[in-house]
């Protein structure tokens, strides 16, 4: 059975931090590029950082760079978001992907979501 699994959130006061993880079972996670999405109320899901290869280097939309350091360990099968400086705007359901497209086939998988809130 897929799963991703994600863990991490709560509330958090702004100026703080949170480390959210996300691990995978059932497929072979090193295979897929991951994804870290978010959805504030009434917003659209956006992108919030991408490791598009196995092993590449992150991606940041402009509105965490330099906040958030998104990181993958093959080993654990698991994806991080460590969250710094956070502030009421990061206030969002967070959902992990993981996605590959191979031969003409897309595996394309999420994460239930879980919360996190900024607020004093």
């Amino acid at each position: 059975q897929v799963q991703l699994v994600e863990s991490g959130g709560g509330l958090v006061q702004p100026g703080g931090s949170l480390r959210l993880s996300c691990t995978a079972s059932g497929f072979t996670f090193s295979g897929y590029a991951m994804y870290w999405y978010r959805q504030a109320t009434g917003k659209e899901r956006e992108l919030v950082a991408a490791i598009f290869g196995t092993t590449g280097n992150p991606n940041y939309a402009d509105s965490v760079k330099g906040r958030f350091t998104m990181s993958r360990d093959n080993a654990k099968n698991t994806v991080y978001l460590q969250m710094n400086s956070l502030k009421p705007e990061d206030t969002a359901v967070y959902y992990c992907h993981a996605w590959k497209y191979v031969s003409g086939s897309k595996f394309d998988y999420w994460g239930q979501g879980i919360q996190v809130t900024v607020s004093s």
